[in-house]
């Protein structure tokens, strides 16, 4: 097997039952509006189960179009970092949503952008290890992803 292969598609009937009622918890939260808390008890799992798994296993096409991605950075207070970060996340075919940008402190500008992600032409990995190359990137976190 490829060692460069991240994803797998498996027949649901192998897989091990947490991983199904994973899936119907997100399902309930979503959908019918029930808490984290509410839905995994109906399905009979725990928070910790969902929150270490939920990021984790989805069914085929979920995920893709749509997936929303919060992304902090400290780049250097310098003109045209943001701009080439912007234009990075573009390149790679992701959509920005919003950008929150505070006051530069000692010469650094923390950022956070939301970008939704599903049809990018490399994944987030590749996306994140661009940006984190990039001159006057100080540090680089995905804090959410949905």
């Amino acid at each position: 097997m490829d060692d460069t292969s991240k994803y797998l598609i498996v027949d649901k009937d192998v897989l091990p039952k947490v991983f199904l009622k994973v899936i119907e918890t997100k399902r309930l939260v979503s959908v019918e509006g029930l808490s984290v808390s509410d839905a995994a008890a109906s399905v009979g799992i725990s928070r910790s189960a969902f929150y270490k798994y939920r990021d984790k296993v989805f069914p085929l096409g979920e995920n893709r179009r749509g997936t929303t991605v919060i992304i902090a950075l400290s780049l250097d207070h310098r003109p045209g970092l943001l701009s080439n970060v912007l234009n990075t996340i573009a390149d790679f075919g992701a959509n920005i949503l919003t950008i929150n940008q505070t006051i530069p402190i000692n010469g650094v500008a923390n950022i956070t952008i939301s970008a939704e992600v599903g049809a990018l032409t490399e994944g987030i990995e590749s996306l994140v290890l661009k940006i984190k190359e990039a001159e006057g990137v100080l540090a680089l976190k995905i804090i959410a992803r949905e």
